[in-house]
């Protein structure tokens, strides 16, 4: 229930224009099609219409619901297996490497980075903030035990 509450704050629905009615039940007058065209094609008075802009949080919200609900890999393929044959050249030239292990390197890379962002944020949280920093991560790494 707290993932509603959340939802149901950042997306409300938008508010809708009343159009007057007088007592008898006579509806008001409709605006003929050509007053709204000539309206909606004229500029605002200051000049240009500003473009639309969702309320701080929205699209964060929106993008943490997308890959919450997404199991497909975050890194691309190819730069990343640029990196790996990189640092392995480092040890070895001559190496060689099946798809299938570097799929299952990238695999367990992004699982290691997804839960150590997770443990960051949950730092965070600890210290009343919302933004992450350099040194949630540096603690966080440092509980686990590894120092790399």
């Amino acid at each position: 229930s707290v993932d509603l509450n959340v939802k149901s704050r950042l997306f409300k629905m938008a508010r809708t224009k009343h159009t007057f009615r007088s007592s008898h039940g006579v509806k008001a007058p409709r605006k003929t099609l050509a007053s709204k065209a000539a309206r909606k094609s004229a500029p605002a008075a200051g000049g240009i219409k500003k473009p639309h802009r969702y309320r701080p949080g929205t699209v964060a919200m929106r993008e943490i619901f997308r890959y919450q609900k997404s199991t497909d890999l975050l890194i691309r393929k190819l730069p990343f297996q640029r990196l790996v044959r990189q640092i392995a050249h480092e040890f070895k030239n001559d190496l060689r490497f099946q798809g299938s292990a570097i799929l299952a390197l990238q695999e367990a890379a992004e699982a290691f980075l997804v839960s150590l962002f997770e443990d960051t944020n949950l730092l965070c949280l600890h210290a009343n903030r919302v933004t992450i920093q350099y040194r949630d991560i540096i603690l966080a790494r440092r509980i686990r035990g590894s120092r790399m």
